[in-house]
């Protein structure tokens, strides 16, 4: 996985915090810590996608466009980092005479693109919502997974009735 899935979740959970006042990239990059320029490109993606709005100028910065909540960290996974869950080499060679060594990159590929489904529909359960609230409660990733999970659920009994 690539740092830009991080530095794009950081930013978005200090804006929504913030939400009532804009953060320039120098705000976010001392947050994030990191160099400015390194925000700036994630931030670009961030806004062409509508994640963002922005305002140029001395009091200009950046400001979420869109509810914490409907943002879910699975859409910026893809966004950011999508197919970066298996590695750019693969061992094994597909006309080798080596059955191991040449079926090791299409078996290996499907591993990690059943992966990589996996961790995406993970990720489509955590909002950027959910994230800012169990760091302002100080929760451990397992007790966020176990609210989304909960969330989840009412979610559903909610559609039945």
């Amino acid at each position: 996985m690539n740092s830009e899935f991080t530095i794009a979740v950081h930013c978005l959970v200090f804006l929504s915090m913030r939400s009532e006042c804009m953060a320039n990239s120098e705000d976010l990059s001392q947050s994030v810590g990191t160099h400015p320029a390194r925000v700036r490109k994630v931030l670009s993606v961030l806004r062409k996608h509508g994640y963002l709005t922005t305002k140029e100028g001395a009091h200009g910065g950046y400001l979420l466009s869109r509810p914490s909540e409907e943002i879910k960290l699975g859409e910026l996974y893809r966004l950011v980092a999508g197919g970066s869950l298996g590695p750019s080499w693969c061992s094994g060679e597909s006309g080798s005479p080596c059955k191991v060594s040449s079926n090791m990159q299409g078996v290996m590929g499907a591993i990690y693109d059943g992966g990589e489904e996996a961790l995406s529909a993970y990720f489509d359960r955590i909002s950027i919502l959910d994230v800012q609230q169990s760091i302002e409660r100080g929760e451990s990733p397992l007790s966020m997974k176990a609210c989304s999970e909960s969330r989840q659920e009412q979610e559903q009994e909610q559609e039945k009735s």
